[in-house]
This record gives structure tokens, sequence and C-alpha cells, in this order.
């Protein structure tokens, strides 16, 4: 029992060494991440944005890729609307033979009803992810194409971050002087203009 305060006391005085201990490294590691921060200097880290807005209604790509979906849509309803004029008028001739009709021709008349309506409701599901699927592959291509220019565009000006800006994005606030839109809508559009 007389040692036990002595047991105690190098315990927590062996404790205390190894919190030192601790505490002395993690403070190294901040001093040497700090340095690491000042060897990069304010100057060479500059950001870029473009307005993706403006990047939509002018680069010609973009509008060719619209045009181009908007045509497919309409395509696409106009086959469906096809598709539901003719299944009207067969109904309507249903309809003109009404009582007439035996029940053998009555359940035929129902089957092939229902087998209409799932031609009609397949086909529109199959125009529906055909369209979404060539929509997403031009906006993949769209995309590949502003980032294959902006890593040419980027290797003179030397910008660590290009952003989006978007109005619904989180950037609350920029300055003018970092827009590049117009530079790069230029750009853009002569590489397209090649392209094409």
């Amino acid at each position: 029992m007389k040692y036990t305060s002595t047991i105690i006391s190098l315990v927590a005085l062996v404790s205390v060494g190894i919190l030192a201990f601790v505490l002395l490294n993690q403070n190294s590691q901040i001093k040497r991440i700090s340095s690491d921060a000042k060897r990069i200097a304010p100057s060479s880290f500059r950001v870029g944005y473009f307005d993706l807005d403006t990047l939509e209604a002018h680069y010609n790509y973009f509008k060719d890729a619209q045009t181009l979906a908007k045509a497919q849509e309409s395509a696409m309803n106009t086959e469906l609307t096809g598709m539901e004029s003719t299944y009207q008028k067969k109904i309507q001739e249903w309809r003109e033979k009404g009582n007439t009709m035996t029940q053998a021709e009555s359940e035929q008349a129902q089957q092939e009803y229902q087998s209409m309506q799932q031609n009609l409701q397949s086909r529109k599901d199959a125009l529906q992810q055909e369209l979404y699927k060539k929509t997403e592959d031009m906006r993949t291509s769209i995309r590949k194409a502003i980032e294959e220019y902006l890593k040419e565009y980027n290797k003179q000006r030397t910008y660590a971050f290009i952003f989006a800006y978007d109005p619904g994005s989180y950037i609350y606030y920029r300055d003018t002087i970092y827009n590049i839109t117009y530079d790069l809508l230029d750009g853009l559009n002569a590489a397209y203009k090649k392209k094409n």
C-alpha cells in the first residue's frame, strides 16, 4: 500500500511524457505543412471560370446538338402519333360494328386492343430510351470537346482550376476578370468549324 502513490505518480509521469511527445510531433507536422503551403506562391494559384448558360447559347456544337435532339424528338412524336391514329381508326371500326359483333369477334377485338396498347407503350419506351441515350452521348461528346480544348487553352494560361459557372450552382461570387467564357467560345467554335 505504501508504494501505491509512487506507482500512480510514475504512471502519470509516463503518461504526461507520452502526451508531450505526441503533441510535439504533431506540431512539427503542422509546421511542415505550413511551410509547404508557403512555397506555393498565391499568384501561381489561378482560377478561371466560364458561364455555362452563355456557352450553351453560343457554342455551335451545342446548338447543332440541340437542333438534332429536337428533330429526333419530333420524329419520335410523329411516329407515335401515327401509331395512335391507326389504332384509333381500328377502335372506331369496332365501335361502328358495336352490337353486331359476335362473342368471338368481341373477344378477339379485346385481345387486339390490349396488344395495340402494349405495342404503343413498348414503342414509346424504346423511342424515349433511344432519344435519352443519344442526348446523353451528345452531352458527353460536348463535355469531352470542352475538356480537350481547355487542356490546350490552359497550357499558356496556367489556371489551377477552371469551373463552369451555372446560376444555380454554389458559387456566390465571381470576379469577371477571371471570366474566360468568350475566349472559350471563340476557340471552341473555331475547333468545331474545322471538324465540320
